[in-house]
């Protein structure tokens, strides 16, 4: 047969001569058939294996048929909000709706709801009383078990517990959903499939938790924080596929959610397996007259060549997600999905990515990690890199160096996130002065997020003087390369960790730096990170120390307004930060100042309104005198 897409209608299914598919995909995302899209994968997959898959994509949940248009699948539905929370994809860190959803037709905003996937699976439960519903993708997997939601500001229960599915499949779930589909195939109760790896179940049967780890109960954790704390990072260390142990969260009545180990991660030649699907590599035609989808603008001609990461930043839920452990596809992999872009008419010359979480990693930290795992108390890069890392760049710059030879490849682009500290500690610049010279234009986006060394501890990053370095040694290659390239920093206000002290250090940093950034990332409290637990519980779950947490939306907008002190509307913030923090040495004229003084401001304004007034006056005079000139000439031409 000639590659398709998957059936989304029954004409569709009429057309592959299927009269009952096995599995049906309810996605919150348009349907795109790329291996970016968690749905493509899954469905993919499941194709592959022999299964009947069709997908349901963006139904319209105030419209229970609207999960009925493939029919009752024979094996169960599969259930995802897309490749982001929806809660994320719908709002900004101030709870303001956003105006477009990138994974939508045209970017139409509204298309799925608040909750995706727990509104999902009770409208598939409004028909289908008894079929298995497996949930997955990022919303659920961050949510498996009790956890903190910054919009609604309270701890909720498991996402099984609220959606009543029957299980959930965590991580990167291409392993665990195949063994599930095998299971189903085989005719055992989904209730019974309880020993798969990568999956969370409920429960009643205690002897399901002979050898689980007790969790403080969900009442618990939402009268103490220091309970939620602890619980949480019993979690965090319960991450690794190789050393993590059954956890279990108790409910009242006797319900229990227990989430088994992860799935190991997969091997280079699976990776390779997942990314020579047959995929249609772009959004349905059913969607070309709403504009197409505007996400995949940005994955087209980009390359994925790792998954995982041992960065290990505290606000980031990828260790929860993904894991620590680096999995990486072959050069031949990356090579063959390159040719295919080459061939598309769109494509112009140039592969906008070659990376992952992180773009520099391209092998598990250390030689011990596919063997025995990370470990549980400690951490790669932080607070310096560990004497058993391997730091090596070698391969990913031959990569590089192979697609750029490609006939047909003019640039290829790195973009995706490059760990600096990782970077310099690496004795061979070689790296470093390819991808300056062949890799970026103009500039390299980096990520130190903040310079105050109390913050960088609590966000899991290097200290400054680390960026501080790698800042100078990027300089000097570029002046050796005879390019003028600039660094772009990320930066975040209101972390945990950050008072408005810090926040005052970060705005003179930039001001010696002489920059000051077009955007500001307020700290978004997602689910399932460290950085989230300190915002909520208000202590560092590790330690178990007390944090500073900006709860206030007034000092909040201080901290941001800091950032970006030169932009003239955020004067009055900026001025009553440094009152607040007694530097009042920082308004004023030296060249050290943020601030001209309240007065010359308020000078300044009146100056400009006193301009106004008198252009408005001399507008209104000229008016005037036209007027007058006008009437005295009719009058004149009515006496003649």
């Amino acid at each position: 047969m000639e590659q398709d897409f998957l059936p989304i209608s029954r004409e569709d299914m009429q057309k592959r001569g299927i009269a009952q598919l096995d599995f049906v995909y309810v996605c919150g995302d348009a349907y795109v058939d790329h291996p970016s899209f968690g749905h493509a994968i899954i469905t993919r997959l499941l194709e592959a294996h022999g299964y009947r898959v069709g997908i349901i994509a963006q139904p319209d949940w105030r419209d229970d048929a609207s999960v009925t248009v493939l029919g009752e699948p024979r094996l169960g539905f599969l259930v995802s909000a897309g490749n982001m929370d929806s809660m994320v994809n719908h709002y900004s860190v101030s709870k303001k709706r956003r105006k477009t959803d990138a994974f939508s037709p045209g970017g139409e905003m509204g298309k799925r709801p608040d909750y995706a996937t727990i509104v999902y699976c009770n409208l598939i439960r409004h028909t289908y009383k008894h079929t298995p519903i497996i949930i997955g993708g990022i919303e659920a997997s961050l949510r498996r078990l009790a956890h903190y939601d910054y919009w609604s500001d309270k701890v909720k229960r498991s996402i099984l517990m609220d959606s009543g599915a029957d299980l959930i499949s965590y991580g990167m779930g291409e392993r665990s959903v195949l063994e599930i589909a095998d299971a189903l195939q085989a005719g055992i109760a989904v209730k019974d499939i309880t020993y798969v790896a990568g999956t969370v179940f409920r429960t009643q049967d205690v002897a399901l938790m002979e050898d689980a780890l007790m969790l403080p109960s969900y009442e618990d954790i939402c009268q103490s924080k220091e309970e939620y704390a602890r619980s949480f990072y019993i979690q965090y260390q319960n991450t690794d596929a190789f050393s993590a142990r059954k956890l279990c969260e108790a409910y009242p009545h006797g319900v229990f959610v227990v989430q088994n180990p992860p799935q190991k991660p997969l091997t280079t030649q699976e990776m390779d397996d997942v990314y020579a699907l047959p995929y249609m590599r772009t959004y349905h035609p059913s969607y070309e007259a709403a504009g197409g989808i505007p996400a995949i603008s940005e994955v087209k001609f980009s390359l994925i060549s790792n998954r995982g990461c041992f960065g290990g930043c505290n606000f980031c839920a990828l260790t929860f997600h993904q894991g620590r452990i680096v999995q990486t596809r072959s050069h031949e992999s990356i090579l063959s999905e390159a040719k295919q872009m080459i061939q598309d008419p769109d494509f112009k010359g140039y592969i906008h990515d070659v990376g992952g979480p992180t773009a520099n990693f391209r092998h598990p930290s250390c030689e011990k990690q596919l063997q025995k795992g990370v470990c549980m108390n400690r951490q790669c890069l932080f607070p310096q890199p560990c004497k058993n890392l391997t730091v090596d760049h070698t391969d990913y710059l031959t990569l590089l160096q192979e697609l750029r030879a490609l006939p047909g490849v003019k640039k290829v682009f790195v973009r995706s996130g490059i760990r600096f500290d990782y970077l310099m500690a690496d004795a061979d610049d070689s790296f470093l002065r390819e991808l300056c010279q062949y890799h970026i234009s103009g500039q390299l986006k980096v990520a130190p997020e903040h310079i105050a060394d109390e913050v960088l501890t609590h966000m899991g990053k290097p200290p400054v003087a680390v960026y501080n370095r790698f800042k100078e040694k990027y300089r000097r290659i570029n002046e050796q390369l005879g390019k003028k390239q600039y660094l772009v920093p990320y930066l975040m206000s209101s972390h945990p960790g950050s008072t408005l002290k810090e926040a005052v250090a970060l705005a003179e940093y930039l001001r010696d730096l002489g920059y000051m950034p077009e955007q500001v990332q307020d700290f978004y409290p997602t689910p399932s990170t460290i950085s989230t637990c300190m915002y909520y519980t208000g202590f560092d779950p590790a330690t178990m120390q007390p944090v500073y947490v900006a709860h206030n939306p007034h000092e909040k907008a201080m901290q941001r307004a800091l950032i970006q002190y030169r932009d003239p509307k955020n004067y009055e913030l900026v001025y009553e930060a440094l009152k607040k923090t007694h530097r009042e040495d920082l308004i004023g004229f030296d060249a050290h100042c943020l601030i001209r003084p309240r007065k010359l401001a308020s000078e300044k304004d009146t100056s400009r309104k006193k301009q106004k007034h008198q252009s408005g006056s001399r507008s209104h005079s000229a008016a005037t005198s036209a007027k007058r000139k006008t009437l005295r000439q009719v009058h004149k031409k009515k006496s003649k």
